[in-house]
């Protein structure tokens, strides 16, 4: 399907270019880049609080909002404990070095402290995926580390 996508797009193009005096191979170097490049999710925070009994720690509640065909970048939640709702869509994960996991509205999970995110995505390409998601971690603490290296 991704495969189709990007030959109409740089079928489009060529048509498109076919009577410029501008070179064509120029354009379809900025569709290649274009057709590879996916959104990426948005992070709205709704609650942050100490908690008041478990000193050090943080309560974080947020709404992850992935576009359609958005793609996270491979990341981690530092040594929080992580729970992750799913309000709408679908979204597909992998934790670590355990299988890729599809979660449907209405699904959870949780990630322990110092798991890696290595995929986290929204399978459709036409409609948006919300994650409701909520962080116990230390006081201070970044919620997501992005390691596009991996």
């Amino acid at each position: 399907m991704r495969t189709a996508a990007g030959l109409l797009a740089v079928a489009t193009l060529t048509a498109a270019t076919a009577c410029s005096t501008s070179h064509p191979a120029a354009h379809a170097k900025v569709v290649a880049a274009a057709a590879s490049t996916r959104p990426s999710e948005t992070f709205t925070p709704l609650l942050q609080q100490a908690l008041p009994n478990v000193k050090g720690k943080t309560f974080t509640s947020a709404v992850v909002a992935f576009p359609p065909n958005a793609k996270a970048l491979p990341h981690r939640h530092g040594q929080a404990f992580v729970y992750a709702y799913v309000l709408e869509g679908t979204v597909r994960s992998k934790l670590d070095d355990k299988p890729v996991a599809t979660y449907h509205q209405g699904e959870n999970w949780v990630e322990q402290p110092g798991a890696h995110h290595v995929l986290t995505e929204n399978t459709s390409r036409t409609k948006p995926a919300r994650l409701l998601v909520v962080f116990v971690s230390n006081t201070g603490d970044k919620l997501k580390v992005d390691d596009p290296k991996s």
